[in-house]
């Protein structure tokens, strides 16, 4: 099992989720957030005078998934996250000892 944790830009969330479904990937926890990386914030015009905003307007993903839909779901992620430009993302991987389903009590894989 397998936790991913993606950085996107809003606007790629919507075309995501419906290809993740279309995976049979159904669960995932977004958060609105803001970062920056390479791109460092962007420029904007207020009352006509320039300001750099520091931080860019992001979206934080959390899937879980089987070790079997590893790689499908991160391609799925990096298409559907993918302009070509600086800013469309991240995504970092890491094991999962251990996962339960509160309501039912299943454990590992059974609650994923």
């Amino acid at each position: 099992m397998h936790m991913i944790e993606a950085v996107i830009k809003p606007a790629a969330l919507g075309s995501l989720k419906k290809r993740l479904t279309e995976l049979g990937i159904l669960g995932m926890t977004a958060l609105e957030c803001k970062g920056y990386g390479k791109q460092r914030g962007h420029t904007e015009r207020y009352r006509g005078a320039r300001m750099d905003v520091g931080f860019v307007p992001k979206i934080l993903l959390k899937i879980a998934v089987k070790s079997d839909d590893l790689d499908k779901t991160i391609d799925a992620i990096t298409e559907a996250a993918h302009t070509g430009k600086v800013g469309d993302g991240k995504l970092f991987v890491y094991e999962l000892s251990r996962v339960v389903r509160v309501r039912t009590g299943e454990k590992d894989r059974d609650a994923l």
